[in-house]
């Protein structure tokens, strides 16, 4: 997305609908596989939910420590310390992922996974470091094809979501979705504004009516 001539189209993020059916697939494989003691699913599903709450590259999210969310009454964001071009920058998200996160980290801890700050929020069963960026695209993969998505999208295609979604939940801020994704120029951000046109001629179709 570094060209600014990039243009965002309908095939490289989820709708609504697609999001949601993505997320109740992925919780409902998560249950289950609970039932059977599976760890896969479990994990699997708090991935697409980490990329569905925070629009976070896939490199950022495989970089990712226990230590790197904070929670309490007036903090709840993540850190990404090495973001693109090496910056850091923090990430907020709301409640219910808040609330994904606490039981995610008690399962970790039921199943005998590290939890220390530096200790990988992904850990990787074959080498016991992070997961990889192809393992969690693999991940989204599996919950995609279960979910009935096309085969084209990707896990970048929940940055893309996440983008699209806040910029229409905050009411068109464009400057907040600039910030969230850490992105260094507002062109870059301007392709969510484009491809979200059509909300906005709902808007003011609806002005003074």
């Amino acid at each position: 997305m570094a060209g600014l001539n990039w243009v965002l189209d309908r095939s490289k993020f989820l709708s609504l609908a697609e999001a949601r059916q993505l997320l109740d697939t992925a919780r409902e494989l998560a249950e289950t596989a609970s039932l059977y003691g599976h760890r896969t699913p479990v994990r699997d599903y708090f991935i697409i939910h980490l990329a569905l709450a925070t629009g976070l590259r896939v490199m950022e999210i495989a970089e990712l420590n226990c230590g790197d969310l904070f929670i309490d009454e007036f903090y709840t964001a993540l850190i990404v310390r090495r973001g693109k071009g090496g910056k850091k920058r923090p990430v907020w998200f709301g409640t219910e992922f808040k609330q994904h996160y606490e039981n995610y980290l008690d399962w970790k801890q039921a199943n005998d996974e590290p939890v220390g700050p530096d200790d990988p929020l992904f850990l990787s069963s074959n080498t016991g470091k992070h997961m990889t960026t192809r393992a969690i695209e693999k991940a989204f993969k599996r919950v995609a094809a279960r979910a009935g998505l096309p085969e084209h999208f990707s896990i970048h295609s929940l940055r893309h979501t996440y983008a699209c979604q806040l910029y229409r939940a905050s009411g068109y801020n464009l400057r907040l979705v600039q910030k969230q994704l850490g992105h260094s120029r507002s062109q870059t951000t301007e392709v969510y504004a484009d491809v979200m046109m059509p909300e906005i001629k709902k808007a003011l179709d609806r002005m003074y009516r």
